[in-house]
């Protein structure tokens, strides 16, 4: 599957054109639901991710069982029962850095926003998420974002029993370290 996976994200790298891409495979998507009874967190540091800075377009793609827990029993139940990993395996976002022509990378960390289309659960939705860039002195490309999405949006049901220990809205933090290629 991971295999599967990482041949459609190179074939979508053809279609953002050549020039000046950064790519990473190892990118780290974290997630956090505050509870009253437990806090829920996880993180996925497989996250496959690229950006072409000639034309600002970036996209990501992940699968969702790459989401480790703390506790296993937690990670059967997001996986089996929230997103269903079997049936809709992975995660993905494609969008543009707004007001790119204006926007020039530099070594100073700067405000972005990019707006784009983000598939969780089968269900796709128009996002615009701020976060922030740099170039490093190694030359990669540094983004970092935090937002928040509603379950409810990408149809995650979250059961009755259950419902004080899930927030209906979950934050999302975004840690990339893209590299040239």
């Amino acid at each position: 599957m991971k295999k599967l996976l990482t041949i459609s994200f190179l074939f979508f790298l053809t279609t953002v054109g050549y020039g000046q891409k950064f790519m990473t495979q190892n990118g780290k998507i974290k997630f956090f639901s505050k509870a009253k009874l437990e806090n829920i967190q996880a993180v996925n540091n497989q996250v496959s991710s690229v950006i072409n800075m000639d034309n600002g377009d970036v996209a990501f793609s992940m699968l969702m069982k790459s989401f480790v827990f703390e506790k296993a029993l937690m990670q059967e139940h997001f996986n089996e029962k929230y997103v269903e990993s079997d049936k809709f395996p992975k995660a993905t976002f494609k969008g543009n850095i707004k007001a790119f022509e204006k926007f020039k990378i530099s070594a100073k960390e700067q405000q972005v926003e990019i707006v784009g289309k983000l598939t969780i659960h089968g269900v796709t939705q128009n996002v615009t998420i701020k976060g922030v860039m740099h170039q490093n002195e190694k030359g990669q490309i540094i983004a970092n974002s935090v937002f928040t999405i509603n379950l409810d949006d990408y149809n995650i049901a979250i059961p009755s029993a259950v419902s004080d220990n899930i927030s209906k809205t979950i934050e999302i933090t975004v840690d990339m370290r893209y590299e040239k290629f």
